[in-house]
């Protein structure tokens, strides 16, 4: 078929203007609300910094980031749900570092259906969170010694917000490098756990530094020891336990935004700088701080190396002692 150089023309046009339509689509996102997905209840330190995020993301994006809590079997049913999702950057999850062994902890029989390690696109770490071993001032427990000492003369418990939970692992591996006795109460939140240690029903915590802060600055509570390999910036007059002769008790929690499998890299690309100029500023930092956390970022690598990191590592300290969720 023959065309006149008009035709010809013609053509060419529409085919340009079909490419260039095409492209300002590719770059549209996102051209509609984003869900953010938590996959535990309401006013936590994940869905608090959530809404930090979104709202922030929203101003920046143009587009109503919207937090939507589907709490339940240890984090597993939100994730899940992402798992699920369109790979199309609407559907985004925001996980605590239980994410990466949650399915590890949970009772035989427990369904779930996703790849921790390939069944998610990695966006950014957004926290890092040091855990802390804090006591009631009324326990009189002045330092790690002590507890070690007293633990084996004497029943103790320690409260973590749950079976299965970093706190938990931190626990129970502190158990076994000091040869201390303490017995484990698992809580359903940070919440209760702190009320218990204030109210006097337990005399020791392993937690993040912000529930506790509080009552640290009012005398209540006595933080004895972290479990970062450095000493936290939140707490700098605070001992890391490896200082205190515990050099293979090394747990902290950390938070990260994950995408289902998939993701397209150009809005991995957009994601993640966003959130990286978001970590950057000082209000986010400040606030972030309230709930013992402390800013991430880089890029998408950093947070899939956390998550792989955990999984080998504390899959085999839950084989080991065997710890599970309730």
């Amino acid at each position: 078929m023959k065309f006149t150089r008009r035709q010809a023309f013609a053509i060419a046009a529409c085919m340009g203007a079909a490419l260039s339509t095409g492209s300002a689509m590719a770059q549209a996102y996102p051209s509609k609300p984003i869900t953010l997905v938590v996959a535990y209840p309401a006013g936590g330190d994940t869905d608090a910094m959530a809404r930090l995020y979104a709202e922030k993301l929203s101003t920046r994006l143009g587009q109503p980031v919207i937090v939507d809590n589907r709490p339940g079997a240890s984090g597993t049913i939100g994730s899940t749900y992402v798992a699920k999702a369109p790979a199309d950057g609407y559907t985004l999850l925001l996980a605590p570092s239980t994410f990466s062994i949650a399915q590890l902890v949970l009772k035989a029989g427990s369904a779930t259906s996703y790849d921790v390690l390939n069944g998610f696109t990695p966006i950014v770490q957004t926290s890092v969170q040091p855990l802390f071993i804090a006591a009631s001032t009324g326990a009189g427990i002045k330092d790690v010694k002590e507890l070690v000492t007293l633990s084996k003369t004497k029943p103790l418990s320690y409260a973590s917000p749950g079976s299965g939970s970093p706190m938990h692992i931190l626990g129970e591996m502190f158990n076994k490098s000091a040869g201390a006795k303490l017995s484990h109460v698992p809580y359903r939140g940070v919440a209760p756990a702190v009320n218990d240690l204030l109210g006097g029903h337990v005399p020791v915590t392993f937690i993040t530094w912000g529930p506790v802060a509080p009552h640290i600055t009012s005398g209540k509570v006595a933080a004895l020891a972290v479990a970062d390999p450095q000493r936290s910036s939140l707490a700098p007059n605070v001992p890391t336990l490896a200082e205190l002769g515990y050099k293979d008790v090394n747990v902290g929690a950390w938070q990260g935004l994950f995408g289902p499998k998939g993701l397209p890299a150009d809005i991995v690309k957009t994601l993640n700088g966003q959130l990286n100029d978001i970590l950057k500023m000082p209000d986010v930092a400040s606030k972030m701080a309230v709930f013992g956390a402390l800013p991430a970022g880089g890029e998408p690598a950093r947070l899939a190396q956390s998550n792989a990191g955990d999984l080998a590592r504390f899959g085999k300290i839950i084989k080991e002692l065997d710890i599970q969720a309730d």
